[in-house]
């Protein structure tokens, strides 16, 4: 029988056949999709993707006062972010354990969408036909919902959904239905015994009134009521648990994230959450952007800088996850709108975040996310304003530095891992280089995925050496290292790792590191003296 993908051979003349090139393309992974963890002022607990602050605005409820997270955000987007992974940590007081701090409308049994005290600014409108007895019969149980949200500074998010029915049949504009598809504020309350949509019986009754004096009808909007704030996190809340999938660990059902921010950690300087997050980032092949405490900052006011230890953060230095890991540090100031405009201090990972992945971007994940083009957008300014001697105390050990300088303003100064520090000489003391292996193992992680359970054979490593060489080719042209090399054959692959299902593939490769310090000696020259 002849090959269906080929022209069958039958008369006497020239055939044309196409053959598969053999070669399988790996596609370079995302570098800058950052995951924020923390409390929100409303939305769900899952993983949620947001592309822009407009979009977290609308499911976490944007800026609020005490919620450190949401300023990250925001100046993650202001730094030239673009992909966000929000998870929010949120903790129910043991009084509302069985509601889950949701605040609630009884007469149409409804719950807001996530719990809060936002839900407490949360009305319902109902409006049904004036006349019940005089419309078709068809009609008769159809109502309008209008969900009216009222944020702190007076703005208002309406929803309205139109022609919506309680009665339980099987149509697409049954509330619950309709309310779990659309809206953003609220959902029917769930039976705890059937674990069905609770669904009132019969239309409600509409929220129009007849005004005495005008004869007009007036809407009464209903209150949603109930809703109580998150009781204080613990490093527990935030690490969350493994099995259940919150806190850190809802990123278990994120595909891919690059970047990890806890904004909460430097409000509350929680013990044991950096550590565990840092070998959560070795994991997942990410990097913790750290924040660092408050008393850094005092111990620079009091003239002690040179008590500022990395070893304050928790985070063994000497380990292997301190390769994933930056610190930087003064925290950065800002207007808080959210308190009348005064000016306050906020961590600066959101816009570090940020900076990576502008620098991602426009020059590749091999730079240094540093130096003069690194500006830190936003922001008014430092929290402190350090000097040469001070940056030069605190380089050496690994904690990078935020500076400000005349006519070029705040920046980022340092480019350093956790394992920076001179005295461990580590092959990742620089951010770039690490980033750069990160994404390199990232990359071919999911694109040699193709040769499971394929014949290990020297076909097999060849095409594994020319996929594999292609895609590092393509990266040192634009110069992320000076030189590569891929070796897959029988020098790394023995017979016994045959036998045992193994395919040994050795990349090397050349990093450039950063220029961190430009040395320049200027000598004077004796001119000629003449006789």
């Amino acid at each position: 029988m002849s090959d269906p993908g080929k022209t069958p051979i039958s008369y006497p003349g020239v055939y044309i056949q196409e053959l598969p090139s053999g070669g399988v393309t790996i596609a370079g992974v995302a570098t800058s999709i950052t995951a924020f963890v923390g409390r929100t002022l409303m939305g769900p607990s899952a993983p949620t993707q947001r592309a822009s602050f407009a979009d977290f605005q609308r499911y976490f409820g944007g800026l609020a006062s005490g919620y450190p997270l949401s300023y990250a955000v925001e100046d993650f987007f202001q730094n030239g972010g673009s992909d966000a992974i929000v998870v929010r940590a949120y903790k129910a007081p043991a009084a509302q354990k069985a509601t889950g701090g949701r605040a609630a409308l009884s007469v149409l049994n409804l719950v807001t969408a996530s719990p809060g005290t936002w839900g407490n600014n949360l009305t319902a409108s109902i409006e049904t036909a004036p006349d019940v007895a005089s419309a078709p019969q068809s009609d008769a149980d159809l109502f309008n919902l209008t969900l009216t949200y009222t944020k702190a500074g007076g703005q208002t998010v309406v929803e309205r959904y139109t022609n919506v029915t309680v009665e339980n049949v099987a149509t697409p504009n049954r509330l619950d239905r309709v309310l779990a598809a659309q809206s953003q504020l609220a959902t029917v309350a769930v039976d705890p015994k059937t674990n069905q949509p609770d669904l009132p019986a019969g239309t409600p009754n509409s929220t129009f009134v007849k005004d005495a004096a005008s004869g007009k009808l007036v809407d009464q909007p209903l209150a949603f009521t109930g809703g109580v704030d998150s009781d204080i996190l613990t490093a527990d809340d935030l690490l969350g648990d493994a099995d259940r999938r919150t806190g850190i660990h809802a990123l278990d059902q994120v595909d891919l994230f690059n970047l990890l921010c806890i904004p909460d950690q430097a409000a509350m300087d929680y013990p044991g959450v950096y550590p565990n997050a840092a070998l959560y980032c070795l994991k997942r092949r990410a990097m913790l952007i750290v924040d660092p405490p408050k008393a850094w900052s005092d111990l620079v006011r009091q003239g002690n800088i040179g008590q500022i230890q990395p070893d304050s953060l928790a985070i063994n230095s000497a380990q292997l996850e301190a390769r994933n890991c930056a610190v930087y540090f003064p925290r950065i100031e800002k207007i808080d709108q959210e308190m009348g405009g005064i000016t306050a201090v906020f961590p600066a990972c959101g816009a570090i975040a940020g900076i990576y992945a502008t620098t991602d971007l426009n020059r590749g994940v091999w730079h240094a996310p540093a130096g003069t083009t690194a500006g830190i957008g936003g922001i008014v300014g430092l929290e402190l304003n350090l000097t040469d001697e001070q940056n030069g105390v605190l380089n050496p050990i690994g904690i990078n530095c935020l500076r400000s300088f005349p006519a070029i303003g705040p920046v980022v100064w340092g480019a350093r891992t956790l394992r920076g520090a001179d005295v461990f000489a580590d092959d990742f003391k620089y951010v770039p280089v690490r980033r750069l292996t990160l994404y390199i193992e990232e990359s071919l992680y999911r694109g040699t995925m193709f040769a499971v359970f394929e014949p290990n054979d020297e076909a097999l490593w060849s095409q594994l050496r020319l996929s594999i060489g292609t895609f590092m080719a393509d990266l040192a042209r634009q110069g992320a290292f000076f030189s590569y090399q891929v070796t897959c054959d029988k020098t790394t692959t023995t017979p016994d790792d045959i036998q045992r299902g193994f395919v040994n593939i050795i990349v090397a490769f050349a990093p450039v590191a950063p220029a961190e310090f430009i040395i320049v000696q200027i000598q004077q020259q004796a001119g000629q003296i003449s006789s």
